[in-house]
């Protein structure tokens, strides 16, 4: 009978460890040979008549008009040349202006909650950079965030990117002894911002990073919820940022988040790109250990991938928040081997890869260009 017990446990163990890290090491070897044959499929300066060049503008592109790994954007999601020009010129500068009177023009509320996440981002790189230096005297700290704080504090746009610079500065180390404390300041940085703008979803936006870290109790979470559907009911951003408080990682669980996502995808309204939110839902709910290959091509994820197809194909043109849906699409497409579909999504958001899945993980460049890769060479 112990022997039966040896055996049986070798089994399991085989079946739940040993098996994924062969899988693992068979997808990243596809990966590698994929990435490979992409750059042999066209000689140099050659293009085959069915690719499109996919560079930004200002960057060279490979052979196959693919933007190189080391010049992938992980800033943003896709393309806000205002953005960058005004991004990089604060951060040349160390002069908060020409950031702050961006957000100032900018009116629609996905796009300024788009602006605000990036902006803070900036900064918090800006100074895990200059500590990562050795806190070089003159160097580049992020002291504009600090200054336009400082210089206008009742601009409501510096309120909220700090309150999300606040946020960022948190979640980049969840066990520091300080992390409840830097969200406290957040918190009541949303609520300066708030008051600031009072028909601004985006403070209420930024609180619902608080609300997962904080563990915000239920009723506390819907009231907070409510404030945001009164002021812009189908914000695409406000869901995203919605979805994972109700997950079973955070405070809900899955029936939760599936429900949400779901109601949320019935009533969108034309040219939303809510119909696309189950498929963020199934991505917060993927199992760590992925037994089956063929789970990508099941009904639920196949569904989800139809809806947030038709998502982005019905919303209005230059949506700030299409090339997070495209960036999830091309990750799921990939691994239900639906390759051409797969690579439609990298023609159209190639160059930039600061959105989800990609920035879950270690190096998000690498990984993106290796699914980018698997779509190109299968296509």
């Amino acid at each position: 009978m112990e022997a039966l017990f040896l055996l049986i446990a070798l089994v399991a163990v085989f079946g739940v460890v040993v098996l994924p890290l062969l899988r693992r090491r068979r997808e990243r070897e596809e990966f590698e040979r994929a990435a490979a044959n992409a750059q042999t499929r066209t000689g140099p300066g050659e293009r085959s008549p069915d690719q499109v060049s996919l560079s930004k503008d200002g960057a060279s592109a490979t052979a196959g008009g693919l933007v190189p790994v080391e010049q992938l954007d992980i800033r943003l999601p896709g393309p806000d040349d205002a953005l960058v020009d005004a991004l990089e010129e604060t951060q040349r500068t160390q002069d908060w202006r020409p950031a702050g009177q961006l957000l100032a023009l900018t009116d629609d509320s996905e796009q300024r909650w788009q602006r605000v996440q990036s902006l803070a981002g900036a900064a918090a790189m800006e100074l895990a950079a200059w500590r990562a230096a050795g806190e070089q005297p003159g160097g580049q700290d992020a002291g504009w965030l600090r200054r336009w704080r400082a210089e206008q504090p009742n601009d409501a746009g510096g309120a909220q990117v700090y309150a999300q610079f606040l946020v960022w500065q948190a979640m980049a180390d969840p066990a520091a002894a300080e992390y409840r404390i830097i969200l406290e300041e957040a918190r009541t940085v949303c609520g300066e911002a708030a008051r600031l703008a009072p028909d601004d979803p985006v403070p209420y936006i930024t609180e619902l990073f608080i609300a997962r870290g904080l563990s915000y109790r239920r009723p506390d979470f819907d009231a907070l919820w409510a404030q945001i559907t009164q002021r812009d009911p189908a914000h695409m951003g406000a869901h995203l940022a919605a979805l994972p408080y109700l997950s079973e990682k955070w405070h809900g669980s899955r029936a939760d988040a599936d429900a949400f996502a779901t109601a949320a995808a019935a009533d969108a309204p034309s040219g939303s790109l809510l119909p696309a939110l189950p498929l963020f839902a199934v991505y917060d709910h993927l199992p760590d250990v992925q037994l089956s290959p063929s789970m990508y091509q099941g009904a639920v994820v196949a569904d989800a991938i139809e809806a947030a197809q038709f998502a982005v194909n019905g919303v209005r043109p230059a949506h700030p928040v299409e090339p997070h849906v495209r960036h999830l699409l091309l990750c799921f497409l990939v691994r239900a081997e639906r390759y051409p579909e797969a690579a439609e999504q990298v023609r159209a958001i190639d160059g930039y890869v600061g959105a989800i899945p990609w920035v879950d993980g270690e190096n998000p460049a690498g990984q993106y260009a290796a699914y980018r890769a698997m779509a190109i060479a299968r296509q």
